[in-house]
């Protein structure tokens, strides 16, 4: 392998991981509409991104081997390294799941009385009734955490949108 060639393959890992870190989350972004060929290949990224980005990291310092062998200038090395740290870093970022980060459950909900709270007369809600008990949860509230853990008239429930 000469230097051309690991320097392709460090640019091609370093778009590959970036690609796989920035294309869900902007397919899968809050309130943006998402075509259903759009968002089947950006789960498909997300299902397959760690193991994706670690072969990425692999080949990337593998590339790297390569170039600090065939290259004598420190300076060339030093922005090789870089980039094979930044693929690293990236094979490592893919394994948070941001949604958990963004869209948390909303573990202790308040509420008020009907007659406390003041919605619009559009405002749309989840309704929930067990028995004499009755809970409304606005669908504006409840876009932002996903999910709404509650407990009922003793029954414990997950109201989502």
């Amino acid at each position: 392998m000469n230097r051309r060639a690991a320097v392709l393959i460090l640019i091609a890992c370093l778009a590959f991981s970036l690609t796989c870190i920035i294309y869900p989350l902007y397919v899968i972004q809050p309130f943006r509409a998402q075509g259903a060929h759009e968002l089947a290949a950006a789960l498909l990224v997300l299902r397959y991104k760690l193991a994706a980005a670690t072969l990425s990291a692999f080949a990337a310092l593998a590339a790297l081997v390569f170039y600090w062998r065939a290259q004598n200038r420190w300076w060339r090395r030093a922005v090789a390294t870089a980039g094979a740290l930044l693929v690293c870093a990236l094979a490592a970022l893919s394994r948070v799941n941001v949604y958990e980060l963004m869209f948390h459950p909303d573990a202790h909900p308040v509420f008020r009385a009907a007659s406390q709270v003041k919605l619009d007369s559009d405002e749309k809600v989840i309704a929930v009734r067990l028995g004499e008990a009755a809970r409304a949860y606005p669908i504006r509230i409840v876009s932002y955490h996903h999910v709404i853990n509650d407990v009922l008239d003793k029954v414990a429930l997950v109201a989502t949108y």
